[in-house]
Protein backbone atom coordinates (compact mmCIF):
# COMPACT_ATOMS: atom_id res chain seq x y z
CA UNK A 1 0.00 0.00 0.00
CA UNK A 2 1.15 3.54 -0.69
CA UNK A 3 0.15 7.14 0.04
CA UNK A 4 -1.15 9.56 -2.58
CA UNK A 5 -0.94 13.27 -1.75
CA UNK A 6 -3.40 15.62 -3.43
CA UNK A 7 -2.32 19.24 -3.39
CA UNK A 8 -4.26 22.49 -3.46
CA UNK A 9 -4.77 23.13 -7.18
CA UNK A 10 -3.58 26.21 -9.05
CA UNK A 11 -6.87 27.75 -10.13
CA UNK A 12 -5.15 30.44 -12.17
CA UNK A 13 -5.44 34.23 -12.26
CA UNK A 14 -2.31 34.54 -10.13
CA UNK A 15 -4.05 33.24 -7.00
CA UNK A 16 -1.53 32.20 -4.33
CA UNK A 17 -3.94 30.84 -1.73
CA UNK A 18 -7.52 29.63 -1.46
CA UNK A 19 -9.94 29.21 1.39
CA UNK A 20 -11.10 25.74 2.37
CA UNK A 21 -14.87 26.04 2.08
CA UNK A 22 -16.01 22.50 2.96
CA UNK A 23 -14.88 18.91 3.22
CA UNK A 24 -16.96 16.39 1.28
CA UNK A 25 -15.22 13.38 2.84
CA UNK A 26 -13.82 12.43 6.26
CA UNK A 27 -10.93 10.30 7.50
CA UNK A 28 -11.63 6.62 6.83
CA UNK A 29 -13.92 7.19 3.87
CA UNK A 30 -13.38 5.10 0.77
CA UNK A 31 -13.27 7.38 -2.26
CA UNK A 32 -13.48 6.74 -5.96
CA UNK A 33 -11.82 8.46 -8.87
CA UNK A 34 -13.51 11.78 -9.78
CA UNK A 35 -15.39 11.88 -6.46
CA UNK A 36 -15.55 15.37 -4.95
CA UNK A 37 -13.20 15.64 -1.97
CA UNK A 38 -13.45 19.29 -0.97
CA UNK A 39 -14.68 22.72 -2.01
CA UNK A 40 -12.17 25.56 -2.11
CA UNK A 41 -13.02 29.20 -2.58
CA UNK A 42 -11.36 32.13 -4.29
CA UNK A 43 -12.68 35.68 -4.40
CA UNK A 44 -14.39 34.71 -7.66
CA UNK A 45 -16.07 31.36 -7.09
CA UNK A 46 -16.16 28.04 -5.27
CA UNK A 47 -14.35 25.15 -6.98
CA UNK A 48 -14.66 21.42 -6.32
CA UNK A 49 -11.47 19.34 -5.95
CA UNK A 50 -12.02 15.82 -7.36
CA UNK A 51 -10.03 12.72 -6.48
CA UNK A 52 -7.69 11.44 -9.20
CA UNK A 53 -7.42 7.99 -7.55
CA UNK A 54 -9.32 5.31 -5.69
CA UNK A 55 -8.41 4.77 -2.05
CA UNK A 56 -9.05 5.47 1.62
CA UNK A 57 -8.77 8.92 3.22
CA UNK A 58 -5.85 9.10 5.66
CA UNK A 59 -5.47 12.79 6.50
CA UNK A 60 -7.20 16.10 5.84
CA UNK A 61 -5.52 19.50 5.89
CA UNK A 62 -7.22 22.01 8.15
CA UNK A 63 -10.84 22.90 8.66
CA UNK A 64 -13.37 25.00 6.74
CA UNK A 65 -12.31 28.64 6.85
CA UNK A 66 -8.55 27.98 6.77
CA UNK A 67 -6.42 29.59 4.07
CA UNK A 68 -4.33 27.07 2.13
CA UNK A 69 -1.37 27.89 -0.08
CA UNK A 70 -1.55 26.72 -3.68
CA UNK A 71 0.63 23.62 -3.95
CA UNK A 72 0.36 22.62 -0.29
CA UNK A 73 -1.00 19.20 0.65
CA UNK A 74 -4.78 19.17 0.81
CA UNK A 75 -5.49 15.49 1.51
CA UNK A 76 -3.64 12.17 1.74
CA UNK A 77 -5.20 8.96 0.45
CA UNK A 78 -4.02 5.38 0.94
CA UNK A 79 -3.91 3.65 -2.44
CA UNK A 80 -2.95 0.30 -3.92
CA UNK A 81 0.67 0.25 -5.05
CA UNK A 82 3.40 2.80 -4.40
CA UNK A 83 1.44 6.06 -4.57
CA UNK A 84 3.21 9.39 -5.08
CA UNK A 85 4.30 10.27 -1.54
CA UNK A 86 6.41 7.37 -0.26
CA UNK A 87 9.42 9.56 0.47
CA UNK A 88 7.63 12.90 0.65
CA UNK A 89 7.79 14.65 4.04
CA UNK A 90 4.45 15.45 5.58
CA UNK A 91 3.98 19.08 4.64
CA UNK A 92 2.01 21.55 6.64
CA UNK A 93 -0.69 23.57 4.92
CA UNK A 94 -0.59 27.34 5.17
CA UNK A 95 -2.52 28.58 8.19
CA UNK A 96 -3.48 25.02 9.18
CA UNK A 97 -1.88 21.84 10.52
CA UNK A 98 -2.38 18.61 8.60
CA UNK A 99 -4.20 16.39 11.01
CA UNK A 100 -6.86 13.67 10.97
CA UNK A 101 -10.40 14.92 11.26
CA UNK A 102 -12.59 12.55 13.21
CA UNK A 103 -15.72 14.68 13.53
CA UNK A 104 -18.41 14.76 10.87
CA UNK A 105 -17.55 17.22 8.11
CA UNK A 106 -19.68 20.00 6.72
CA UNK A 107 -21.86 19.23 3.74
CA UNK A 108 -20.70 20.55 0.37
CA UNK A 109 -23.25 23.36 0.44
CA UNK A 110 -22.21 24.65 3.85
CA UNK A 111 -19.33 27.11 3.55
CA UNK A 112 -18.76 28.54 7.04
CA UNK A 113 -19.35 26.34 10.09
CA UNK A 114 -22.59 27.06 11.90
CA UNK A 115 -22.12 29.61 14.70
CA UNK A 116 -22.55 28.32 18.22
CA UNK A 117 -24.99 29.93 20.58
CA UNK A 118 -24.84 29.69 24.36
CA UNK A 119 -28.30 30.17 25.76
CA UNK A 120 -28.75 31.87 29.12
CA UNK A 121 -29.15 29.39 31.95
CA UNK A 122 -32.44 29.71 33.78
CA UNK A 123 -32.93 27.51 36.83
CA UNK A 124 -36.24 25.66 36.64
CA UNK A 125 -38.70 26.31 39.43
CA UNK A 126 -39.62 23.14 41.25
CA UNK A 127 -43.12 23.27 42.74
CA UNK A 128 -43.48 22.30 46.37
CA UNK A 129 -44.90 18.91 47.14
CA UNK A 130 -47.76 20.49 49.07
CA UNK A 131 -49.00 22.43 46.08
CA UNK A 132 -51.86 21.28 43.98
CA UNK A 133 -51.36 23.51 40.98
CA UNK A 134 -54.08 23.83 38.43
CA UNK A 135 -53.42 22.94 34.81
CA UNK A 136 -53.85 26.16 32.85
CA UNK A 137 -54.34 25.96 29.11
CA UNK A 138 -52.06 28.13 26.95
CA UNK A 139 -53.45 31.65 26.79
CA UNK A 140 -55.93 31.06 29.60
CA UNK A 141 -56.28 34.05 31.94
CA UNK A 142 -55.28 33.14 35.53
CA UNK A 143 -57.98 33.61 38.18
CA UNK A 144 -57.13 35.91 41.09
CA UNK A 145 -58.80 38.52 43.29
CA UNK A 146 -58.05 42.22 42.72
CA UNK A 147 -55.97 42.27 45.93
CA UNK A 148 -53.83 39.35 44.73
CA UNK A 149 -53.41 40.94 41.33
CA UNK A 150 -52.34 44.22 42.90
CA UNK A 151 -49.83 42.49 45.15
CA UNK A 152 -48.40 40.48 42.24
CA UNK A 153 -48.10 43.70 40.22
CA UNK A 154 -46.23 45.45 43.04
CA UNK A 155 -43.84 42.49 43.35
CA UNK A 156 -43.21 42.23 39.61
CA UNK A 157 -44.70 38.75 39.27
CA UNK A 158 -46.71 37.63 36.26
CA UNK A 159 -49.61 35.52 37.49
CA UNK A 160 -49.48 33.22 34.49
CA UNK A 161 -46.37 31.65 36.05
CA UNK A 162 -48.02 31.06 39.46
CA UNK A 163 -49.86 27.76 40.10
CA UNK A 164 -53.26 28.33 41.71
CA UNK A 165 -54.59 26.11 44.51
CA UNK A 166 -57.95 27.82 45.09
CA UNK A 167 -61.34 26.92 43.63
CA UNK A 168 -61.14 26.45 39.85
CA UNK A 169 -57.39 27.10 40.07
CA UNK A 170 -57.74 30.58 41.58
CA UNK A 171 -54.46 32.11 42.78
CA UNK A 172 -54.42 33.07 46.46
CA UNK A 173 -52.05 35.08 48.65
CA UNK A 174 -50.69 31.75 49.92
CA UNK A 175 -49.90 30.73 46.36
CA UNK A 176 -47.93 33.97 45.93
CA UNK A 177 -46.07 33.30 49.22
CA UNK A 178 -45.27 29.76 48.10
CA UNK A 179 -44.12 31.00 44.70
CA UNK A 180 -41.77 33.52 46.35
CA UNK A 181 -40.51 30.98 48.88
CA UNK A 182 -39.69 28.66 46.00
CA UNK A 183 -36.80 30.98 45.12
CA UNK A 184 -38.46 32.88 42.33
CA UNK A 185 -40.01 36.05 43.74
CA UNK A 186 -39.03 39.21 41.95
CA UNK A 187 -36.23 37.40 40.12
CA UNK A 188 -38.81 35.21 38.40
CA UNK A 189 -39.13 35.28 34.64
CA UNK A 190 -41.27 38.39 34.90
CA UNK A 191 -41.76 38.80 31.19
CA UNK A 192 -39.91 37.88 28.04
CA UNK A 193 -39.65 41.61 27.38
CA UNK A 194 -37.61 42.22 30.52
CA UNK A 195 -35.98 38.84 31.16
CA UNK A 196 -32.23 39.02 31.69
CA UNK A 197 -30.21 37.72 28.75
CA UNK A 198 -26.61 36.61 28.76
CA UNK A 199 -26.09 34.53 25.60
CA UNK A 200 -23.29 35.18 23.12
CA UNK A 201 -22.68 34.27 19.52
CA UNK A 202 -19.19 33.65 18.17
CA UNK A 203 -19.34 33.91 14.38
CA UNK A 204 -16.13 33.20 12.43
CA UNK A 205 -15.64 35.60 9.52
CA UNK A 206 -14.88 32.92 6.95
CA UNK A 207 -16.05 31.82 3.55
CA UNK A 208 -17.94 34.31 1.43
CA UNK A 209 -18.30 36.68 4.39
CA UNK A 210 -14.50 36.97 4.64
CA UNK A 211 -14.22 37.60 0.90
CA UNK A 212 -16.84 40.36 1.17
CA UNK A 213 -15.05 41.91 4.14
CA UNK A 214 -11.74 41.92 2.31
CA UNK A 215 -13.31 43.35 -0.84
CA UNK A 216 -15.08 46.15 1.04
CA UNK A 217 -11.97 46.99 3.04
CA UNK A 218 -9.88 47.16 -0.11
CA UNK A 219 -12.43 49.36 -1.87
CA UNK A 220 -12.72 51.84 1.00
CA UNK A 221 -8.96 51.88 1.63
CA UNK A 222 -7.93 52.45 -1.98
CA UNK A 223 -10.77 54.55 -3.39
CA UNK A 224 -11.61 58.13 -2.32
CA UNK A 225 -15.39 57.91 -2.62
CA UNK A 226 -17.56 60.81 -3.75
CA UNK A 227 -21.33 60.34 -3.47
CA UNK A 228 -24.04 62.23 -5.33
CA UNK A 229 -27.78 61.95 -4.68
CA UNK A 230 -30.54 63.09 -7.03
CA UNK A 231 -34.32 62.81 -6.88
CA UNK A 232 -36.06 61.35 -9.93
CA UNK A 233 -39.73 61.49 -10.85
CA UNK A 234 -40.55 57.96 -12.05
CA UNK A 235 -44.32 58.45 -12.36
CA UNK A 236 -44.36 58.13 -16.15
CA UNK A 237 -41.87 55.28 -16.04
CA UNK A 238 -44.09 53.35 -13.63
CA UNK A 239 -47.10 53.90 -15.90
CA UNK A 240 -45.13 52.52 -18.86
CA UNK A 241 -43.83 49.57 -16.83
CA UNK A 242 -47.32 48.59 -15.69
CA UNK A 243 -48.73 48.87 -19.22
CA UNK A 244 -45.93 46.68 -20.63
CA UNK A 245 -46.49 44.08 -17.93
CA UNK A 246 -50.23 44.10 -18.54
CA UNK A 247 -49.75 43.67 -22.29
CA UNK A 248 -46.91 41.13 -22.33
CA UNK A 249 -47.12 39.60 -18.86
CA UNK A 250 -48.42 36.26 -20.11
CA UNK A 251 -45.68 35.78 -22.70
CA UNK A 252 -42.69 37.69 -21.35
CA UNK A 253 -41.03 38.06 -17.95
CA UNK A 254 -42.38 40.68 -15.57
CA UNK A 255 -40.49 43.95 -15.73
CA UNK A 256 -39.19 45.66 -12.62
CA UNK A 257 -37.52 49.05 -12.53
CA UNK A 258 -34.08 47.47 -12.95
CA UNK A 259 -34.14 46.77 -16.73
CA UNK A 260 -35.13 50.41 -17.38
CA UNK A 261 -32.28 51.66 -15.20
CA UNK A 262 -29.87 49.30 -16.95
CA UNK A 263 -30.94 50.74 -20.30
CA UNK A 264 -30.53 54.29 -19.01
CA UNK A 265 -27.00 53.57 -17.77
CA UNK A 266 -26.04 51.95 -21.08
CA UNK A 267 -27.17 55.04 -22.98
CA UNK A 268 -25.66 57.55 -20.55
CA UNK A 269 -22.14 56.08 -20.51
CA UNK A 270 -21.83 56.80 -24.22
CA UNK A 271 -21.55 60.48 -23.34
CA UNK A 272 -19.67 59.89 -20.08
CA UNK A 273 -17.16 57.11 -20.79
CA UNK A 274 -15.09 58.04 -17.72
CA UNK A 275 -17.61 56.28 -15.45
CA UNK A 276 -17.60 53.01 -17.43
CA UNK A 277 -14.02 52.22 -16.55
CA UNK A 278 -11.60 50.35 -14.31
CA UNK A 279 -8.62 51.96 -12.56
CA UNK A 280 -5.41 50.02 -12.04
CA UNK A 281 -3.99 52.31 -9.38
CA UNK A 282 -0.82 50.22 -9.03
CA UNK A 283 0.06 50.80 -12.68
CA UNK A 284 -1.58 54.24 -12.84
CA UNK A 285 -3.77 53.27 -15.80
CA UNK A 286 -7.47 53.94 -16.38
CA UNK A 287 -9.13 51.68 -18.95
CA UNK A 288 -12.37 52.95 -20.47
CA UNK A 289 -14.69 50.43 -22.11
CA UNK A 290 -17.09 50.71 -25.01
CA UNK A 291 -18.79 47.50 -23.92
CA UNK A 292 -20.97 47.84 -20.81
CA UNK A 293 -20.52 44.88 -18.48
CA UNK A 294 -23.05 45.69 -15.77
CA UNK A 295 -22.48 44.30 -12.30
CA UNK A 296 -25.76 43.68 -10.46
CA UNK A 297 -25.25 43.56 -6.70
CA UNK A 298 -27.21 40.53 -5.46
CA UNK A 299 -27.95 39.48 -1.90
CA UNK A 300 -27.54 35.75 -1.24
CA UNK A 301 -27.56 33.55 1.85
CA UNK A 302 -23.76 33.52 1.64
CA UNK A 303 -23.54 37.32 1.40
CA UNK A 304 -23.37 39.99 -1.26
CA UNK A 305 -22.29 38.85 -4.73
CA UNK A 306 -21.99 40.83 -7.98
CA UNK A 307 -22.87 38.74 -11.06
CA UNK A 308 -22.22 40.47 -14.37
CA UNK A 309 -24.57 41.08 -17.29
CA UNK A 310 -22.05 41.08 -20.12
CA UNK A 311 -22.60 43.42 -23.06
CA UNK A 312 -25.66 44.98 -21.48
CA UNK A 313 -25.79 47.29 -24.50
CA UNK A 314 -27.08 44.35 -26.58
CA UNK A 315 -30.06 43.58 -24.33
CA UNK A 316 -33.59 44.93 -24.53
CA UNK A 317 -35.80 45.25 -21.45
CA UNK A 318 -36.98 41.65 -21.40
CA UNK A 319 -33.67 39.99 -22.20
CA UNK A 320 -32.13 42.14 -19.46
CA UNK A 321 -34.76 40.86 -17.02
CA UNK A 322 -34.12 37.26 -18.08
CA UNK A 323 -30.35 37.60 -17.72
CA UNK A 324 -30.59 39.28 -14.31
CA UNK A 325 -32.93 36.53 -13.06
CA UNK A 326 -30.63 33.80 -14.40
CA UNK A 327 -27.54 35.29 -12.79
CA UNK A 328 -29.32 35.94 -9.49
CA UNK A 329 -30.56 32.35 -9.33
CA UNK A 330 -27.07 31.05 -10.10
CA UNK A 331 -25.53 33.24 -7.42
CA UNK A 332 -28.05 32.26 -4.75
CA UNK A 333 -27.74 28.54 -5.55
CA UNK A 334 -23.93 28.68 -5.65
CA UNK A 335 -23.85 27.59 -9.30
CA UNK A 336 -22.62 30.83 -10.84
CA UNK A 337 -19.48 30.40 -12.92
CA UNK A 338 -16.30 32.30 -12.10
CA UNK A 339 -16.54 34.30 -15.33
CA UNK A 340 -20.08 35.36 -14.38
CA UNK A 341 -18.81 36.95 -11.16
CA UNK A 342 -15.97 39.06 -12.56
CA UNK A 343 -15.16 41.63 -15.21
CA UNK A 344 -17.85 44.24 -14.54
CA UNK A 345 -17.15 47.81 -15.69
CA UNK A 346 -19.87 49.60 -13.67
CA UNK A 347 -22.27 48.30 -11.01
CA UNK A 348 -25.91 48.88 -10.05
CA UNK A 349 -26.98 48.19 -6.48
CA UNK A 350 -30.46 48.26 -4.95
CA UNK A 351 -32.09 47.30 -1.67
CA UNK A 352 -35.52 47.21 -3.30
CA UNK A 353 -38.35 48.28 -0.95
CA UNK A 354 -35.77 48.57 1.86
CA UNK A 355 -33.79 51.10 -0.16
CA UNK A 356 -34.34 53.96 2.24
CA UNK A 357 -34.09 57.60 1.26
CA UNK A 358 -30.32 57.93 0.78
CA UNK A 359 -27.43 55.49 0.78
CA UNK A 360 -23.67 55.71 0.15
CA UNK A 361 -22.81 52.61 -1.88
CA UNK A 362 -19.24 51.29 -1.89
CA UNK A 363 -17.56 51.12 -5.30
CA UNK A 364 -16.79 47.65 -6.58
CA UNK A 365 -12.99 47.89 -6.93
CA UNK A 366 -11.37 48.37 -9.44
CA UNK A 367 -14.40 50.05 -11.03
CA UNK A 368 -14.83 53.80 -10.65
CA UNK A 369 -18.62 54.18 -10.33
CA UNK A 370 -21.64 52.52 -8.75
CA UNK A 371 -25.28 53.55 -9.16
CA UNK A 372 -27.49 52.96 -6.11
CA UNK A 373 -31.29 52.81 -6.19
CA UNK A 374 -33.49 53.93 -3.28
CA UNK A 375 -37.14 53.09 -2.77
CA UNK A 376 -40.01 54.74 -4.65
CA UNK A 377 -42.26 56.97 -2.53
CA UNK A 378 -45.47 58.70 -3.61
CA UNK A 379 -45.39 62.33 -2.46
CA UNK A 380 -47.17 65.61 -3.31
CA UNK A 381 -45.38 67.87 -5.78
CA UNK A 382 -46.08 71.20 -7.43
CA UNK A 383 -46.57 70.87 -11.20
CA UNK A 384 -47.75 73.89 -13.16
CA UNK A 385 -49.03 75.50 -9.97
CA UNK A 386 -51.03 72.47 -8.89
CA UNK A 387 -50.29 70.00 -6.10
CA UNK A 388 -50.28 66.50 -7.58
CA UNK A 389 -49.21 63.06 -6.38
CA UNK A 390 -45.97 61.86 -8.00
CA UNK A 391 -43.81 58.78 -7.56
CA UNK A 392 -40.31 59.85 -6.60
CA UNK A 393 -37.09 57.91 -6.19
CA UNK A 394 -33.54 58.88 -5.28
CA UNK A 395 -30.42 57.64 -7.02
CA UNK A 396 -27.52 57.51 -4.55
CA UNK A 397 -24.34 56.94 -6.52
CA UNK A 398 -20.63 56.89 -5.68
CA UNK A 399 -17.60 57.69 -7.84
CA UNK A 400 -13.83 57.40 -7.62
CA UNK A 401 -12.80 61.03 -7.18
CA UNK A 402 -9.29 60.30 -8.50
CA UNK A 403 -10.52 59.73 -12.03
CA UNK A 404 -14.13 61.03 -12.11
CA UNK A 405 -14.56 64.71 -11.38
CA UNK A 406 -17.59 65.72 -9.32
CA UNK A 407 -19.03 67.79 -12.15
CA UNK A 408 -18.84 64.87 -14.59
CA UNK A 409 -20.44 62.54 -12.03
CA UNK A 410 -23.32 64.97 -11.54
CA UNK A 411 -23.79 65.38 -15.30
CA UNK A 412 -23.88 61.60 -15.73
CA UNK A 413 -26.60 61.17 -13.11
CA UNK A 414 -28.58 64.09 -14.56
CA UNK A 415 -28.46 62.38 -17.95
CA UNK A 416 -29.74 59.14 -16.38
CA UNK A 417 -32.46 61.18 -14.72
CA UNK A 418 -33.57 62.78 -17.99
CA UNK A 419 -33.87 59.35 -19.60
CA UNK A 420 -35.92 57.84 -16.77
CA UNK A 421 -38.24 60.83 -16.43
CA UNK A 422 -39.03 60.72 -20.16
CA UNK A 423 -38.99 56.92 -20.69
CA UNK A 424 -39.73 57.13 -24.41
CA UNK A 425 -36.17 58.45 -24.87
CA UNK A 426 -34.85 55.07 -23.67
CA UNK A 427 -35.84 53.68 -27.07
CA UNK A 428 -34.68 56.55 -29.30
CA UNK A 429 -31.18 56.41 -30.75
Amino acid sequence: MGTYSIKVPDIGEGIAEVELAAWNVKVGDIVREDQSLADVMTDKATVEVPSPVNGTVLELAGKPGDLLAVGSVLIRIEVEGVGNATSEPKERASAAVVQPVVAAQATPSAVPPAPTFTAPKVAPVEPRATRAPSIRAPGERPLASPAVRRRAWDMGIELKFVPGSGPAGQITHEDLDAYIAGGVGQAAPVSSQYAKRSGEQVIPVVGMRRKIAQKMQESKRRIPHYSYVEEIDVTELEVLRQKLNAKFGSTRPKLTLLPFLMRAVVLAVRDFPMVNARYDDDAGIVTRYEAVHLGIATQTDAGLMVPVVRHAETHDLWSSAIEVARLADGSRSGKALRDELSGSTITITSLGPLGGIVSTPVINHPEVAIVGVNRIIERPMFREGQVVARKLMNLSSSFDHRVVDGYNAAEFIQHVRSLLEAPATLFVE
